[in-house]
């Protein structure tokens, strides 16, 4: 539901405003929001209020009793800058899709002008919270995998892509993904050695070197091919208080230079080896991709077999050593360490424990 008025602050939401909202996207079909309380927050990239509101005692309809609403900035700093992925992520790409895990919109509106754009999404702050909280479980991940499949499929190879309004990217687009988390290589190695292998510490600068060009030459095959979450964190899922489902995948955000077509398999990836105890990840990893593999069929995806899957999967596993040596681009950085380090030492584990070297090596000279 994108609507003609931006809000960029809490202060700018009134009664009239959403009851206009709400009754356009059906939520409300008699009536009126009679009052609302508001309280705000702060993310990474957006303020963010919770609305409880009230309503006329004539008032009909869903009549949502609380709201998030999301304001977002879009130009990050450093020439960086996000664009309206957000928000169609939400109002466009996937409205049609059954069982889709993602929060309900009511409303929507995105200016490039003024690069700025909100979101009003339904509140589930009473029965989920964020997968950060829990350890993960085998459960959990079979969620996840289901959550994603149906993402993915529904943008599944170049056709699809093309009918989204997207593109492969092109190896200029994939090699400054790289290229944006280099210049943290020397600073990590130079003040974490004792914290990594040393053999790790020539294999870093080795995927640097030659796992680009694996990523290219997968690339000319756009089967496998979609559009991807790109931070599927356990900061961006939420999770039921109560069993395992419904889960929401959320904060789709990517920055100007970041892969959003992409291999779907990759959202797994980053999700299970970025982020999961190394012992939970050996343990449920293949169980997990299985699963995604049988709802991606389930799905409509046709001719991705499962060996496929997992080499792809192992090409995507080495690119969460760019995403954790991108934190220190700048120099160490020293308040994020308890993020990034462990992000990296995991995602290096898995590629000793998965014979990833075997991916690059291969793609690299044209083998695979």
């Amino acid at each position: 539901m994108n609507s003609e008025t931006l809000i960029t602050r809490p202060d700018q939401v009134t009664t009239a405003w959403l009851t206009h909202v709400l009754t356009r996207s059906g939520a409300l079909s008699t009536g009126a929001v009679d009052s609302y309380e508001l309280g705000t927050g702060q993310g990474n990239w957006s303020t963010s209020a919770q609305l409880r509101l009230t309503y006329t005692p004539d008032a009909g309809g869903e009549c949502p009793h609380s709201l998030f609403l999301k304001m977002v900035d879009t130009d990050t700093g450093d020439g960086e800058y996000f664009d309206d992925s957000e928000v169609t992520y939400y109002t466009r790409n996937y409205i049609d899709v059954p069982r889709v895990p993602l929060l309900h919109c009511y409303d929507a509106c995105y200016s490039k002008d003024l690069g700025r754009y909100h979101l009003l999404l339904e509140d589930v702050s009473e029965t989920h919270f964020e997968a950060a909280k829990i350890e993960p479980t085998l459960e959990y991940g079979l969620a996840l995998a289901e959550g994603l499949a149906v993402l993915h499929a529904r943008w599944w190879g170049a056709d699809r892509i093309a009918q989204a309004g997207a593109a492969m990217h092109g190896a200029s687009h994939i090699q400054r993904f790289v290229d944006i988390a280099a210049p943290g290589v020397a600073p990590i190695l130079s003040r974490f050695s004792q914290e990594l292998k040393q053999e790790w510490q020539s294999m870093i600068n080795e995927i640097f070197r030659e796992h680009p060009r694996a990523m290219i030459r997968r690339s000319d095959d756009s089967n496998g091919f979609t559009l991807i979450h790109g931070d599927v964190g356990c900061g961006n899922v939420l999770v039921p208080m109560q069993g395992d489902r419904p889960i929401y995948i959320i904060d789709r955000q990517p920055f100007n230079w970041s892969l959003t077509v992409w291999l779907g398999v990759y959202d797994l990836a980053y999700a299970m080896v970025l982020d999961w105890d190394t012992e939970i990840r050996r343990r449920y990893e293949i169980a997990i991709l299985k699963h995604y593999h049988e709802h991606l069929i389930l799905n409509g995806v046709q001719g991705y077999d499962w060996k496929q899957l997992y080499e792809d999967y192992r090409l995507c596993v080495v690119m969460g050593v760019y995403i954790a040596v991108e934190y220190c681009r700048g120099g160490v950085n020293e308040p994020w360490t308890h993020v990034w380090l462990p992000m990296l030492q995991r995602t290096l584990t898995a590629i000793d424990d998965l014979n990833c070297q075997r991916t690059w090596h291969s793609y690299g000279s044209g083998l695979a």
